[in-house]
């Protein structure tokens, strides 16, 4: 059994294929006990130790000297009854004070995982996948009740956390701090690990030591962002890829989070995660509730490798869903940088035939097709076809392209208005706005209050109608810009710190009502890129559009600091024309190519300018993303060489059978006269014999893992090789 009660030591045990995790009710009090590798559950004797403090650490058992909150590793700690530390929760009561004190009431285990409601979660497909232990806590002078969910995924080797906030009292609680989890560890012998950038640099892989005090990561913009990404790691200092302990927390939620590890007064580490309480708060009267969105645990022996391919196939098949999760993706081509605002249906339907001719599958149009779009200051919300551009409207334009072979795709951000436009002009109240303050612009254009079911309503109402009258079989869901003046006209004072997180709310359900209606639809969320690359949008769409930036050197850091959390199956990566719009580098087509083909491929270009040279390198892309699709998109990825720690990249992916493999590798500068190459795989079976496609020679799993691959024919600056691996019969 996944979870374990034992009545008399007042321990759950919750165990998954290699991990155990275990709380122990002490003295009332849900204490954390262990994490780490699975133990036998026959002697868990002596796991939770004390020791007394000085009086600077309270006893709230006088005669219990070695007991104190301020020391006691907690699952669901308060602040205000003499624990100091970072709190997972604080509420504001009636008579204005904020002390609380969590008691154990009862729990309930069962088979399956239930829904968050109004929040994208984990899922299972049959009962037996998982099991769920219900811990219900009990303030009993607030009449405050927490249910802490925790779900374990046997196979997956993952632990699910959520908490459920529920007023029993009689007089209304103001949440101010309501935390997904918190777990303490009994050192702070570890770096953290985490993901930071801007736009067009996103997703950066971060290392520090950690040392007293907090070490913390968030986001106050009103999404994930692209400065940091809810996910954060604590390594064992030794830890590396391939070996070492590591504990990956990732958060199930696309607006403002909070991610921390506090490093307290006598050597242990708090990690907390969740909505960010900055500007947050949560009016809950009597007999309402609150749920807080999930945070996902994954605990690896295995290095950064193993936790990474955890996530993967987790994240893979049981957050992503839809009738496109265990789907190929299409290769497509995106006429944003080929044309920007500038085209009309005859050029459109010209790249779509270049690209037919290639071998290209889908033909995606972009940003300008609505109201008077001819630059990014108007029509946000108008979404109207704009006949100027398409004079037979945009039902014409999909059929002609699909007569040229290719399917439709279409590009919409619905949750932005523009100043200049006739949505604003009869609503101007639709929008984040604050009385009195100015409307601030970032694209010329302002955020639409997702909080609002007038603004849902409409939106469904507009996208519903394009999506079943025109052809589409794909969309690209943008948001360029974050929140400012974070206010809603139809919220009353007392709820307005309520709106950041209502936003949210609101555009997940506008997505499960679209998503639902049109399962055919394959669709892809963007924020310039990579803003939003989190598990949350990942729930309703199963692919994210990567990065604005689309130089091929640039995206070796972006595309594997994505993969330490998120599967490739989410990437999106397409080739562009060079000089890159974004750094202006020269790049080879094949560089750019192994670098796509390492996500889902695509084009961001204008075909009908290649040389007959390009034409020939592109078709040929194209016809191998053909065959290696399947093993990119599904397979186990294995990081062999880091970008952000020298000159060399190389990744690959193995086929879950170990019958296939491929290999990429890049060298970004040239070396006069340098040292002989080689490159150590992984994943593969060591009693198989391999046989280099396209290249011959047949080499050992075993000899291909421990003395390598030689890669020294590659050469020149920003060169790469692709080899593929097919086991011998």
């Amino acid at each position: 059994m996944p979870i374990v009660f034992d009545e008399d030591k007042q321990l759950f045990h919750l165990q998954s294929r290699r991990t155990s995790y275990i709380i122990q009710v002490f003295h009332g009090y849900a204490a954390h006990v262990y994490f780490g590798s699975r133990i036998r559950h026959a002697n868990l004797e002596g796991l939770l130790n004390l020791k007394e403090r000085p009086s600077f650490s309270p006893n709230p058992i006088p005669e219990m000297k070695t007991f104190s909150l301020d020391t006691l590793p907690q699952e669901y700690p308060q602040y205000g009854t003499s624990d100091y530390r970072n709190p997972a929760y604080q509420v504001k009561l009636a008579n204005g004070t904020r002390t609380t004190e969590l008691q154990y009431r009862s729990h309930r285990i069962f088979s399956g995982k239930p829904k968050l409601e109004g929040l994208p979660a984990l899922y299972v497909e049959h009962a037996k996948e998982a099991e769920t232990l219900e811990l219900e806590m009990f303030d009993a002078v607030s009449g405050l009740t927490v249910v802490l969910n925790y779900t374990v995924f046997e196979k997956f080797d993952a632990i699910a956390r959520s908490a459920r906030f529920l007023n029993q009292g009689d007089q209304v609680l103001q949440l101010e701090r309501a935390l997904s989890a918190s777990v303490d560890f009994e050192h702070s012998n570890f770096d953290a690990l985490y993901l930071s950038g801007s736009w067009a640099r996103e997703r950066h892989v971060q290392r520090r030591r950690l040392g007293t005090g907090v070490t913390g990561i968030g986001s106050r913009r009103g999404a994930s962002s692209h400065h940091m990404n809810p996910f954060l790691a604590l390594l064992a200092p030794e830890a590396n890829e391939k070996q070492g302990e590591v504990y990956g927390f990732s958060l199930i939620y696309s607006g403002n989070f909070i991610a921390e590890a506090e490093v307290e007064q006598y050597g242990m580490t708090r990690v907390s995660m969740g909505i960010n309480p900055f500007d947050f708060s949560w009016r809950l009267e009597p007999g309402e509730t609150f749920q807080a969105p999930e945070a996902v645990m994954v605990y690896s022996r295995e290095g950064l490798g193993g936790m990474s391919r955890t996530f993967h196939e987790l994240y893979r098949t049981r957050l992503c869903r839809g009738q496109h999760r265990d789907q190929e993706r299409p290769i497509l081509v995106n006429n944003w940088e080929a044309t920007y605002f500038n085209f009309n249906a005859d050029s459109i339907e010209a790249i779509a035939k270049a690209g037919s001719e290639l071998g290209v599958e889908l033909f995606v149009l972009d940003d300008g097709w609505f109201g008077h779009r001819d630059s990014d200051n108007s029509s946000l919300g108008d979404w109207f076809e704009d006949r100027r551009k398409l004079p037979q409207g945009l039902n014409d334009l999909a059929n002609r392209v699909k007569d040229t072979g290719l399917q439709f795709g279409l590009w919409v951000e619905p949750e932005m208005i523009s100043p200049d436009s006739d949505l604003y002009q009869t609503h101007p109240d639709w929008c984040l706005h604050v009385p009195g303050h100015r409307r601030t612009l970032a694209r010329d254009q302002l955020v639409l209050d997702m909080s609002r079911a007038d603004v849902l309503d409409y939106l469904y109402e507009r996208l519903s109608d394009i999506f079943s009258s025109v052809p589409i079989s794909y969309v690209k869901w943008d948001m360029n810009r974050n929140m400012t003046e974070i206010g809603s006209a139809t919220a009353p004072a007392e709820r307005q710190a309520e709106t950041a997180h209502r936003y949210m709310l609101g555009l997940y359900e506008l997505l499960e009502r679209i998503t639902s209606e049109f399962p055919h639809i394959l669709f892809e969320s963007c924020s310039g890129g990579g803003g939003r690359f989190d598990p949350g949008m990942l729930y309703y769409m199963p692919q994210t559009w990567t990065s604005d930036d689309t130089d091929g050197i640039e995206r070796l850091k972006i595309q594997y600091g994505t993969s330490i959390v998120y599967p490739v199956s989410t990437m999106g990566a397409h080739i562009s024309a060079v000089p890159n719009h974004q750094v202006e580098r020269v790049t080879s087509l094949e560089f750019r190519g192994d670098v796509a083909m390492s996500g889902n491929f695509g084009y961001e270009l204008d075909l009908t300018k290649f040389t007959e040279g390009e034409r020939a390198t592109a078709k040929d892309q194209i016809a191998l993303y053909k065959q290696i699709r399947g093993l990119v998109q599904q397979g186990d990825l294995y990081r062999l060489l880091s970008p952000f720690e020298g000159n060399e990249t190389a990744w690959m992916f193995v086929s879950r059978d170990q019958e296939e493999a491929l290999l990429f590798y890049f060298r970004v500068l040239a070396e006069p006269n340098g040292p002989l190459r080689y490159v150590k795989l992984e994943g593969l079976d060591p009693d198989k014999d391999y046989e280099m496609i396209d290249r011959g020679g047949i080499y050992g799993g075993d000899r291909l893992m421990s003395a390598g691959l030689s890669v020294t024919s590659v050469h020149g600056d920003f060169s790469s090789t692709l080899i593929r691996l097919k086991a011998v019969k």
